[in-house]
């Protein structure tokens, strides 16, 4: 039997339905969706899907994001060009097996017994006999228990001229085709039961529609909800700990739609296991599942790609988020010549006015909101310095073996040692303004050892939500609190105390003796006082020089740049960062007297200290936030995010995919053999029989080497059998123009 290409030739007078019939149940147009499924699927799994649209404007551009979203890309699995075209090639398989199935099931039970003596000799794959002595019914019995032995089923035809033994094995064979088309069949159902196409004919036909506004759940309208007896859905569940839901949220292009569920879900405790590098290695959810009807308490445990199946809804641990965390911080003025901390504290997914307390006044703090976002008990970073211990080698030094090394193999491996460490506790919140413009906030609890002995709090700052943070590196004093710097920091804008400190700088710099020197210093270092601490910049002094730079080392180098000639810059710029450094240790003991603190005996680590303190306060100008959140205590909630699926078509995928397995397996191991025996008596010069001679003819599907092996076998072991050798000249064909043999 041969198989084609084209599709059914209805028997109908209007040519355009006898095309269009043909072409949809033809091999060449199912092949051609398959193509374009194929495509459509690469597409979709290369673009992240629903996701907000917002994200993909940054990540594409507006243009292309709008081209992108006319073609329905970024719910590929969704659209209706896709499920279109998953229809259509459910039909056009379904006809070419409904063409092609009765044609392939009669061929596996024909024994193809009409053939004649005339067509065996015609094979290429053929043998001949010659039985000296003995009958055909004896010869026939012979051969009959020799291809039983060899696997073969056969059926024995009896004329009074010849016997004809027609045997058959692999036949099965076809029914692999049959169960590889079906299983395409029944796969594409599946998936259109599992997909949204259900939930689409809702929308259509009983006026669902997504909600796009925040509401509380319990108060959304019926319009917006989908019922308990939804065959399909695939959502998301936000559970706190010792909180429950009953309800599912489905995200749609424009918004979302609201699942009621059968079964509320509590989450008793969310548990994170951890590696000892402080990397997470285990989430599981302790939920109890409450039915509806019948107030059932079910208790289950979720863990990754270890759901809990319940009324037909698989429950899937998905990720896990904060759900609700309480913060207690305190709040530093960042702005000011005040160094005084008020408390402040917060929920995550909460907002608070930034107040501040009676009697104390922080500038720029009118209209500001704090919105908390995220917590994190454990952050695991590498502290290494990035470059390696073997680093010093150079690339020039290294083998192109070692080349090579460093970027083959694991995906996940580096040629830069990592040095892994739980930093602790960080807290991620924003700072609206009164007109709602908002930066976004990172802080560490803990000061982090960011190398060389240096302990900072890193607090990190971002304008727009795609952009990484930039941290501020605020230096851990002594008792590994901010405090000092804070003060420092405070000091830097106090008029008297700037005064004062390049006063005292310029009498332990220069003798008494020398009193004009000593004043020229003094004036020198309380001006590189005011410009970093950014006065100059109030009065429209530095801010004009520095093009908008409120202090620190952008308004000194705007100074050096507009008073100092160009080739006595470099000179001066290292002239005033040495008087800012010494004048800021005056400024600083200065802060600590008023304060009540001894001062301290100028050594290494509080020279470290001076110079982390301007470097940061020369990046406090870019932080853009009126106070320093420091994160102090917290009372951590967690919550659990489960995805929640009712997929019906998972049964009838999984039947599929059997199905498909089995018709490749049969396709591919199972080869079609036929074997045809042609027994004739042969008759001497007196007209008596005289011994049978016997034709042997064998053909395949498909001619491979194993085949053309398999047949020097099989005649070998007739021969055999038989006591007789093949007779000369009655050998096969076996050149390069032979074809597949077939029986008439």
């Amino acid at each position: 039997m041969s198989v084609t290409t084209q599709g059914l030739q209805l028997n109908v007078r209007r040519k355009a339905v006898r095309s269009a019939v043909e072409l949809l149940s033809s091999m060449r147009f199912a092949i051609a969706l398959l193509v374009v499924l194929a495509i459509a699927s690469i597409i979709g799994t290369v673009l992240t899907q629903d996701d907000p649209y917002p994200n993909y404007v940054n990540q594409f551009g507006p243009f292309w994001a709008d081209i992108f979203r006319s073609l329905s890309l970024y719910t590929v699995y969704s659209a209706w060009w896709f499920m279109t075209i998953l229809g259509f090639l459910v039909v056009s398989i379904s006809l070419c097996v409904i063409r092609n199935a009765p044609k392939m099931l009669a061929d596996v039970k024909s024994w193809k017994d009409k053939v004649r003596e005339g067509s065996l000799r015609a094979f290429h794959h053929k043998g001949e006999f010659a039985v000296e002595g003995g009958t055909r019914g004896q010869t026939a019995a012979t051969l009959g228990k020799l291809v039983g032995r060899m696997g073969y089923r056969f059926v024995t035809r009896e004329t009074e001229a010849a016997t004809l033994i027609a045997a058959k094995r692999g036949a099965l064979t076809k029914i692999g085709y049959i169960f590889a088309h079906l299983a395409i069949v029944i796969i594409c159902i599946g998936g259109l039961l599992d997909s949204n196409l259900p939930i689409k004919f809702q929308m259509w036909l009983f006026d669902k529609t997504p909600i796009r506004s925040n509401a509380v759940i319990n108060d959304i309208a019926p319009e917006h909800r989908l019922s308990t007896s939804n065959p399909t859905f695939r959502g998301y569940a936000w559970v706190p700990e010792g909180q429950y839901v009953s309800t599912a949220i489905l995200n749609q292009p424009d918004g979302s739609l609201i699942q009621d569920l059968p079964f509320s879900i509590q989450l008793n405790k969310f548990i994170v296991d951890y590696y000892s590098t402080g990397m997470p290695k285990l989430f599981a959810s302790d939920i109890v599942v409450i039915d509806h009807k019948t107030g059932q308490r079910i208790p289950a445990r979720i863990e990754v790609n270890e759901p809990f199946e319940y009324d037909g809804v698989s429950i899937y641990q998905s990720s896990f988020q904060d759900g609700g965390s309480q913060m207690s911080m305190t709040a530093w003025p960042m702005s000011g010549g005040s160094a005084k901390s008020f408390p402040f504290g917060g929920t995550i997914g909460n907002s608070a006015p930034l107040a501040v307390p009676a009697g104390q006044t922080v500038p720029g703090v009118d209209g500001q909101t704090i919105e908390f976002a995220d917590f994190r008990a454990i952050n695991v970073e590498n502290i290494s310095n990035g470059s390696g211990a073997n680093d010093a080698r150079g690339v020039a030094h290294q083998s192109l073996k070692e080349a090579f090394d460093e970027r083959l193999g694991s995906g996940a491996k580096s040629s830069k040692p990592l040095d892994l460490h739980n930093v602790g506790p960080s807290v991620q919140y924003k700072v609206r303004d009164k007109n709602g413009q908002a930066r976004e906030y990172n802080n560490y609890m803990l000061p982090v050892d960011v190398g060389g002995g240096d302990r900072m709090f890193l607090a990190g700052m971002r304008e727009n939500p795609d952009d990484p943070f930039r941290y501020l590196r605020i230096p851990a004093d002594s008792a590994g609190t901010p405090k000092e710097w804070m003060r420092l920091r405070a000091a830097f804008e106090d008029p008297a105390l700037r005064a004062q400190a390049a006063k005292r700088f310029a009498a332990r710099s220069v003798p008494a003796s020398n009193r004009e020197l000593q004043q020229h210093l003094e004036d020198s270092a309380e001006r590189v006082l005011t410009l970093f601490s950014g006065a100059d910049a109030q009065q429209g002094g530095a801010a004009g020089l520095a093009g908008g730079a409120a202090g620190g080392f952008q308004a000194v180098a705007a100074f050096i740049d507009k008073s100092v000639p160009k080739d006595q810059q470099e000179k001066a710029a290292g002239l005033l960062l040495r008087m800012l450094e010494g004048a800021t240790w005056d400024l600083w003991q200065l802060a600590r007297e008023q304060a009540g603190e001894p001062d301290l005996k100028p050594d290494a680590d509080a020279a470290r200290f001076v110079q982390d303190s301007i470097n940061a306060i020369s990046d406090s100008f870019l932080y853009g936030s009126p106070v320093y959140l420091q994160l102090d205590s917290f009372r951590q909630v967690q919550a659990s995010v489960f995805q929640l699926t009712r997929a019906p078509g998972k049964k009838v995928v999984y039947l599929g995919s059997l199905l498909l397995v089995l018709g490749i397996f049969s396709m591919f191991y199972v080869r079609e053999r036929r074997l045809w025996f042609w027994l004739k008596d042969r008759a001497g010069p007196d007209g008596e029989g005289h011994g049978v001679d016997v034709i042997m003819a064998m053909s395949t599907a498909r001619r491979t080497l194993d085949f053309e092996k398999e047949f020097a076998r099989t005649r070998d072991a007739v021969g055999r059998a038989l006591g007789a050798a093949p007779q000369t000249g009655a050998t096969v064909e076996t050149g390069a123009g032979g074809g597949t043999d077939r029986a008439p």
